[in-house]
C-alpha cells in the first residue's frame, strides 16, 4: 500500500497530520507531503481516517 497525496489539490489544511503525525507533514510551503511511500497494515485504519477527513480529498491510496 502506497500513500498518494496531490500536492495540486492540498490546500493545507493539515486534518492528516492532526490525525497522522508519524504519517503525514505540511510544509513551510503549506502544502502536505507523506513522511513515508509506504504504510504497514498496524497504521491502515489511522491512515484511512486521514484520507477520509481531507476536506479536498487530496489524499489516496495506491
Amino acid at each position: 500500500m502506497r500513500i498518494v497525496a496531490d500536492r495540486t489539490r492540498c490546500d493545507g489544511h493539515g486534518m492528516c497530520e492532526a490525525l497522522a503525525p508519524n504519517l503525514f507533514r505540511v510544509g513551510d510551503d503549506g502544502i502536505v507531503a507523506p513522511r513515508t511511500d509506504s504504510v504497514d497494515d498496524n497504521d491502515h485504519d489511522l491512515l484511512q481516517l486521514a484520507i477520509d477527513s481531507c476536506p479536498v480529498e487530496a489524499l489516496r491510496l495506491a
